[in-house]
């Protein structure tokens, strides 16, 4: 895969130096180069002359955070490097695991060859490699390299902490591979030979070291990389892994299609699901820990496609699954009439949106917010998503005759004070909600809506009559989610007017200040432009003058202006509301948001 690096910023210079640089040498250039000031300069080698260290240069000089006398920033790992290789006429490359090839990285240089010389290939093309090393004066190691590989070498200049982090993670991912396709299912072996393995104690070889450790890598690799999502893909002749990052799938790594079904008994067997059966779709969950530590689940599901089984891990990071409201995008405006219609007593509050638009965050961030040792929350969910030790969570069983409206039913003898019930899907689900809310309860569910007005309507096709409506109902939010620009490299978009937001939102209009902002891309991002996701929100708050324009046929278009009238804030609008304060494109809200007429 290609690689992407910076140029280099600084003007290069005629070195007579070669060789390992030290940090004493590295100081001296960063005073020529005005990069640092002389009394800087003189600190920096006072206090790393205190004690000797076999650290790298560049490590021991970011330890002591010298101030850039252009800014009084400090100069951490990543402005020393790329300095270091605009000084030596090299571009700087912040490495991207999710574009290296790690396969052919490992055949085009040895594991003992990259950690002997404390160089790392990240690129491989028909007739050169790609190397990035800590040591731009060092190039002993270029000649053997090209011969090796029989193509030129393009040297790349990398913190070497990274070029350490990266060779250590990817030549035992390739060894890992390697130990795994020599396990007995390195050609695509059939169903029946992995069963037959299975008997002889190996399980499909999803305890084979090699394939235990792969299914390691993975997690963490995805954890580190903020994925939400992991696909295991079979294809004819290799499987496929992809992460979704930030709404947008990325392909990871590809490998034999042997190894891939090994994983993907591996993962079975921890999710305490049928090894054997690949015919139908199966669930699952795994718990395990993220890189700090903290606890994490995923939820597992399988589907039988034409070469071989798929598998989707969801994971549900407790920092991302519950957050503050501030955190998941709500204004001022709509967190405060959020927050007085979640603690009223009684009634039903229903969150909308097409799958994956954020609904599961906001309910369980809600209900821990309002789960007090006072009150009783429980919830019916299909299935699961996160474990959460502050609810009596309960999980629906088709096979048992155990669905909603069964679950919700339980539920009412269980004395609840607030109920969440994962899903109203049918008129039984809907009936048992609005008798729930009747008798005390604050119940809260989900719809598939494109707004929330039409909740409204969607309610009575489902059967419930509109003066039970008029009784239960309390409010109806409604959510998207965008891509927010990347903090670090985006720039204001001069050549944006203000006549392209008036236009996003007509007929409403926008006060205050505009300051648009455009996507540019850098190596944090991994040249997206965008970095995380943020919510956009349309809340209804049921007012008698909303519930007066419910009747037996109500029309959407008279709902919505009421609902307008009363203070909603349309999903649109919400969205051009971020675009003005710089936080993401109007682009992202087009994409995401229905129109206003």
């Amino acid at each position: 895969m290609s690689t992407s690096a910076k140029p280099a910023v600084p003007t290069a210079r005629v070195h007579a130096h070669v060789g390992p640089v030290d940090w004493r040498l590295l100081v001296q250039w960063l005073h020529q180069d005005g990069v640092i000031a002389k009394e800087e300069a003189q600190r920096t080698i006072a206090r790393c002359s205190q004690a000797e260290s076999a650290q790298h240069a560049l490590v021991r000089l970011a330890s002591v955070s010298m101030l850039r006398a252009s800014d009084g920033k400090p100069l951490d790992m990543e402005l020393l490097t790329q300095w270091l290789a605009g000084r030596a006429g090299l571009d700087y490359l912040r490495i991207d695991p999710l574009k290296v090839d790690v396969g052919k990285v490992a055949d085009a240089m040895s594991a003992a060859y990259a950690e002997r010389h404390k160089v790392l290939t990240v690129a491989v093309a028909p007739t050169q490699v790609t190397v990035a090393t800590a040591e731009p004066f060092v190039t002993d190691w270029v000649a053997e390299v090209e011969r090796q590989s029989k193509r030129s070498v393009r040297r790349v200049v990398s913190s070497p902490q990274e070029i350490h982090r990266y060779t250590v993670e990817f030549y035992a991912l390739a060894k890992s591979v390697r130990a795994a396709s020599k396990s007995g299912v390195n050609n695509g072996a059939s169903f029946e030979q992995l069963v037959e393995l299975g008997k002889t104690n190996k399980q499909l070889d999803a305890n084979d070291q090699g394939v235990v450790q792969v299914v390691d890598w993975l997690w963490q690799y995805a954890f580190d990389q903020r994925a939400s999502d992991i696909h295991l893909e079979p294809r004819r002749e290799q499987g496929v892994i992809r992460f979704r990052i930030d709404g947008v799938l990325h392909p990871v790594y590809q490998m034999p299609m042997g190894v891939l079904n090994a994983m993907t008994a591996r993962i079975k067997l921890l999710g305490r699901m049928d090894v054997v059966e690949r015919r139908r779709p199966q669930d699952g969950r795994i718990k395990t820990r993220n890189p700090r530590g903290d606890e994490v689940e995923m939820r597992i599901s399988t589907l039988p496609t034409a070469f071989g089984e798929k598998m989707v891990m969801r994971i549900f990071d407790p920092d991302n699954t519950v957050k503050e409201l501030d955190a998941l995008g709500f204004t001022s405006h709509d967190a405060q009439r959020w927050e007085s219609l979640v603690k009223r007593p009684h009634g039903i509050i229903l969150v909308t949106g097409p799958t994956g638009s954020g609904k599961t965050t906001t309910l369980y961030s809600t209900l821990k917010r309002v789960a007090t040792e006072e009150v009783n929350v429980s919830t019916v969910e299909d299935p699961i998503e996160m474990i959460e030790a502050s609810f009596n969570q309960t999980q629906v069983q088709p096979q048992l005759d155990f669905g909603f409206p069964q679950g919700l039913r339980a539920l009412m003898r269980q004395d609840p004070d607030i109920i969440m019930v994962g899903e109203i899907r049918d008129r039984e689900t809907a009936e048992m909600a609005v008798q729930a809310a009747l008798t005390g309860h604050l119940v809260f569910s989900t719809l598939h809506t494109n707004d929330a007005p039409s909740a409204v309507t969607r309610l009575m096709e489902l059967g419930v009559p509109s003066y039970l409506i008029n009784a239960t109902l309390l409010g109806v939010l409604a959510q998207r989610l965008v891509r927010t620009l990347c903090k670090v490299c985006k720039v204001r978009d001069e050549s944006a007017n203000r006549e392209a937001l008036v236009e996003l939102v007509k007929p409403w209009q926008i006060n205050g200040g505009y300051k648009p902002y455009m996507p540019v891309g850098c190596v944090d991002c991994r040249m997206t432009g965008f970095m995380g996701r943020m919510g956009l929100y349309e809340l209804l708050v049921v007012s008698e003058a909303f519930k007066s324009k419910v009747n037996d046929e109500p029309a959407t278009d008279v709902l919505r202006k009421q609902a307008i009238a009363d203070g909603m804030r349309p999903l649109r609008l919400a969205g051009a509301l971020r675009v003005a304060e710089g936080l993401t494109v109007i682009e992202e809200v087009l994409s995401s948001t229905p129109s206003l007429t």
